[in-house]
């Protein structure tokens, strides 16, 4: 097969259907539901997931939780700094992180908020991220986490604008985090977008009907959000993502029960599926340990899908990897999922639905 060019993964969008802010109510949002077998789709609302869910069913949901890691900050010249807490390199006093104006904190530079922290620019790499050791004020923490849940602000999208009020940023914590995050296992960069819509009000309606939930755990990196710059989507070099699977989630996974689906909830846990599938196929037996690995695995057309039978997943931006993912699973083992995709986008901008993080949801069947 030739390869896949970038254009087939690009489309227009009406800046005015960019999400700045979330439904008034999460399960408000619309959900845009497909029936792959029968090639039709319908228009919903989020709160209505139970009609198409049954008894059996498990939902498997990405429980990180969103550190609220950016910090703004200062040099001691004056100017500006926004840190952005990647990953943890050491310990808890040295990460790696993006800053900006990167050009100007070389090796040996500072940045901080007086009274609060300080941080040394240690060294970059070749992609940019930043290796940073911090020092922290008692007074605001043990280390830069703690501090960063008192000062940072949610890494949100360069696509949502903000004013940076405590207003917002009060709002933002709140509705950048499912209601089922593990505050414990603040790894995430990013949201798990596709479980922003449930409510636990909407969870145990679920439950009570026999809808099981299994969680695990993907450390949610920026490369979630690059967007594909080669010509083809295969020249495009993969982000890897660290991810947990407890012993339940797994038996859940590699033994399903008869009659029933492994409903993924967002890429994010797609990801972790298909990757732990990959290194235990069916019949394997489960750990009775968490399974801990890295994802690097790259879904595209005409990938096949071994691990999910359905999938929960917000719109998606333009040239991602997350649209090849979703056009992949709409005629998985086809490339014919890709027109298809455009076809539903265009219907979902025909009738206004919201995109992207804060924006409204699919339903694939």
């Amino acid at each position: 097969m030739p390869p896949l060019s970038t254009d087939l993964f690009d489309y227009v969008l009406p800046a005015r259907l960019i999400a700045q802010t979330p439904a008034a109510r999460r399960d408000a949002s619309r959900l845009l539901v497909v029936h792959r077998a029968e090639r039709r789709i319908e228009h919903r609302h989020f709160t209505d997931l139970g009609e198409y869910l049954r008894p059996g069913d498990t939902l498997f949901r990405n429980n990180a939780a969103v550190l609220p890691a950016r910090l703004l900050a200062h040099r001691p010249t004056g100017g500006a700094v926004e840190c952005l807490l990647l990953r943890p390199a050491v310990d808890g006093q040295t990460w790696w992180c993006l800053l900006r104006p990167g050009k100007k904190l070389p090796p040996g530079a500072t940045f901080g908020v007086p009274g609060a922290y300080e941080g040394e620019v240690l060294e970059k790499d070749a992609e940019g991220a930043v290796r940073v050791a911090f020092r922290c004020a008692p007074t605001h923490g043990a280390n830069i986490v703690e501090v960063a849940n008192r000062l940072g602000e949610v890494p949100l999208p360069p696509y949502i604008e903000r004013q940076h009020t405590a207003e917002e940023r009060a709002a933002d914590l709140e509705r950048y985090q499912t209601v089922y995050a593990d505050r414990a296992r603040q790894v995430a960069a990013a949201a798990p977008t596709a479980g922003l819509h449930f409510t636990p009000e909407l969870l145990e309606k679920l439950r009570a009907a026999g809808v099981r939930t299994a969680d695990l755990t993907l450390h949610v990196g920026l490369g979630t959000f690059k967007p594909i710059a080669t010509d083809t989507i295969e020249a495009h070099a993969i982000h890897r993502e660290i991810y947990e699977v407890p012993a339940p989630t797994q038996t859940a996974a590699i033994h399903p029960s008869p009659g029933t689906r492994r409903v993924a909830v967002g890429t994010t846990s797609v990801r972790t599926l298909e990757d732990f599938f990959r290194k235990h196929p069916a019949g394997s037996p489960a750990s009775p340990a968490p399974f801990l690995s890295e994802a690097a695995i790259y879904l595209y057309p005409p990938t096949p899908f071994a691990a999910v039978d359905a999938l929960i997943t917000n719109f998606h931006q333009p040239r991602s990897t997350l649209l090849c993912l979703v056009s992949s699973f709409l005629t998985p083992g086809s490339t014919d999922g890709i027109a298809w995709l455009r076809e539903i986008y265009a219907e979902a901008i025909a009738r206004e639905y919201r995109f992207f993080s804060y924006g409204d949801a699919m339903l694939i069947l």
